[in-house]
């Protein structure tokens, strides 16, 4: 039976939330870059380190027994909360940024000059950055795909841009801007059915929609911890067990090997083939943390609760003359880019937070994005599942101040 989603009771788990910012409760809308952290990751991070810490796989005494048995539940967690078909296709990583970064290390062995990569151009930076080291260095070559006016991923663009050098398709799952949900699985079959792989990051889509990777039909999925109320320093990245056969591995050391002798080496099988040398060990017992955290709730009603939030907001930002919001296509996530005309938005984002609220300010890791809306940079409201209207009703009054004091 699902946990009643209970705002009050849910906040209170929640202790950062009880904090004031310049004499004004804290009213945090900066989720999509970092979430906060339940007293459920907390205690779990520090229940580890006072009773059974030790490094995880090499021990036979009973605390490194223990923690090993933490550490691998949790992959065990990863794995449920992704529908993968199996914890030997879950590698922990430090984030959604190296998790691509291992792709981008695997691909590079197959590339060839003038082979392609697909992205769109709502990408972070995370999802382009790898891909122009295989286009300095190997001569792959990237193409681009546009949106439709709405902000909606333009499909018929995808499509034409997929063809028989294409050996990679690289596409967020939820624009981490605009807030788009792209049809990962129609995506991935067009790039199957020209013969290439496709990565899709997750980084965003995996807070407020339910991922079966199995059903996307994927090659390469990542994840990240602190946005999915976990720690800092870890995520996760599936990969199909003939993907992650073919890669070769992305960094030497302990635990990604069997055999070491001084004139040959053979390397560990996946997972431990990628995760070279100690862990993070609590990071990912608190990752683990925050996913069953997360898995007590109905995932409908947080959808739900969390687009009513951005509803709210986007209704109010549309009554203020001057206010432009960035991206609204249908069943966009709850991430609300706007624009106030003859303000700059980092002005915004420093009188917003005199009033206790925090939202982020900037291109977002998302410069080829920024180009095509026309700006340099947006303030960002993005919320969760611990936000309340009132909250809203909060960030619309400081907005109201801040366009008085800048406009």
């Amino acid at each position: 039976m699902p946990r009643k989603l209970d705002l009050p009771a849910i906040r209170a788990e929640f202790p950062i939330l009880s904090r004031e910012v310049n004499g004004h409760p804290l009213v945090y809308l900066d989720n999509a870059a970092s979430a906060q952290k339940s007293n459920a990751v907390i205690d779990a991070l520090s229940g580890q380190m006072r009773t059974a810490y030790a490094n995880v796989h090499r021990g036979l005494h009973t605390l490194a027994n223990e923690t090993t048995e933490a550490f691998e539940a949790a992959r065990e967690t990863v794995r449920a909360f992704l529908n993968a078909p199996s914890t030997d296709t879950i590698i922990f990583t430090k984030g959604s940024t190296e998790g691509i970064n291992l792709v981008a290390s695997a691909l590079a062995a197959r590339i060839q000059p003038g082979d392609e990569i697909v992205l769109s151009i709502m990408e972070h930076h995370s999802n382009i950055v790898p891909w122009h080291f295989l286009r300095e260095r190997h001569g792959a070559v990237l193409r681009w795909v546009g949106l439709t006016e709405d902000g909606s991923l333009d499909m018929d663009a995808m499509a034409a841009a997929i063809g028989p050098k294409t050996k990679l398709v690289a596409i967020t799952h939820m624009s981490n801007v605009l807030g788009t949900v792209v049809d990962v699985a129609a995506v991935a079959k067009l790039a199957h059915d020209a013969g290439a792989e496709i990565l899709i990051d997750g980084s965003q889509a995996a807070v407020h929609l339910p991922v079966d990777v199995q059903a996307i039909g994927c090659d390469w999925y990542v994840i990240t911890a602190h946005k999915i109320y976990g720690p800092t320093g870890i995520g996760a990245l599936y990969g199909t067990a003939q993907a992650l056969d073919r890669a070769r591995p992305y960094q030497g050391g302990g635990e990604m090997i069997e055999i070491v002798e001084m004139d040959r080496i053979t390397y560990n099988s996946a997972p431990h083939k990628f995760e070279a040398g100690t862990p993070p060990i609590l990071e990912a017992i608190g990752f683990g943390a925050a996913l069953r955290w997360l898995a007590e709730f109905d995932k409908a009603e947080v959808a739900a609760h969390e687009h009513g939030l951005y509803e709210r907001a986007a209704n109010a930002l549309r009554s203020v003359n001057g206010i432009r919001i960035h991206g609204e296509a249908p069943g966009k996530g709850a991430v609300l880019a706007f624009s106030l005309e003859g303000a700059h938005p980092h002005d915004i984002a420093q009188i917003v937070d005199r009033y206790g609220v925090a939202i982020r300010a900037g291109h977002h890791c998302a410069q080829p994005l920024m180009q095509h809306l026309g700006v340099t940079a947006t303030a960002r409201a993005s919320f969760a599942l611990y936000n309340t209207e009132a909250e809203v009703d909060a960030l619309a009054e400081a907005l109201a101040k801040a366009r008085k004091m800048l406009v």
